[in-house]
């Protein structure tokens, strides 16, 4: 059976999550979020009392506050982190608190990650993930699926009434809506998600009654916008 964890982490409430199967001491960490000693320590705390050990950690993107307690991670359990090529610049050139803002503090990492690719299968904590290319809230965004336990690590592609905002550096409104609609809009719909951000929901929930996954928020590909918007009046 596979277990799940969530801490919420740092002053952006990032679900970092842990992962276990029954009869095993290892453990996979996505999203280590922790920006303080506190966090850390939580983090440290929960391993020690269930007797768990990182085996690697999943990043479903690279923008600071997911990434804010990989090394912290990495001073205790030397593990692989698994990120998508496309977020590499994010993650060297960082990612901004505040984008747009003169004083706004940008955060940058040197950890060494490894490569993911859509479609690939990764054995990790007794469990099959599935990497789904999720690309709209950041280039190299993904997700994780474990078809098995009918659970989805959607990171912040989609949330529970919401989608992952799409006007930092990278972002793409209607490619998040694509990634949306043909990589997990189609999963069975008692798969349950667990966001980068917020409470737990299910694709059934959202594909029904997200307000932004309903038809009038889809892109006409037919549309020319340098054709304008036809008024008729009197």
């Amino acid at each position: 059976m596979l277990h799940t964890r969530i801490f919420t982490f740092n002053p952006l409430g990032t679900n970092c999550i842990l992962l276990w199967s029954d009869g095993s001491p290892r453990c996979t960490v996505v999203d280590p979020g922790m920006s303080s000693d506190d966090g850390e320590q939580q983090l440290l705390e929960f391993l020690s009392a269930h007797s768990l050990e990182p085996e690697a950690i999943l990043l479903t993107h690279a923008h600071f506050d997911h990434v804010w307690g990989v090394e912290r991670v990495l001073s205790h359990f030397p593990v692989p982190v698994y990120l998508h090529p496309a977020d590499k610049d994010i993650l060297r050139n960082g990612s901004s608190v505040f984008p747009g803002m003169p004083d706004s503090k940008v955060f940058r990492h040197a950890f060494p990650t490894e490569d993911i690719a859509d479609g690939q299968v990764l054995q990790l904590s007794g469990a099959s993930w599935t990497v789904l290319h999720t690309p709209g809230h950041t280039p190299g965004g993904v997700c994780y699926w474990s078809p098995e336990n009918s659970l989805l690590l959607s990171g912040d592609t989609l949330f529970a009434g919401s989608i992952g905002r799409t006007d930092l550096g990278g972002g793409d409104y209607d490619q998040l809506m694509a990634s949306i609609q043909e990589k997990l809009l189609v999963l069975p719909g008692d798969t349950d998600v667990v966001p980068g951000h917020g409470q737990p929901t299910s694709i059934a929930q959202e594909g029904m009654h997200n307000p932004f996954l309903q038809p009038f928020n889809q892109p006409d590909p037919d549309w020319d916008a340098q054709d304008g918007i036809p008024i008729q009046g009197i």
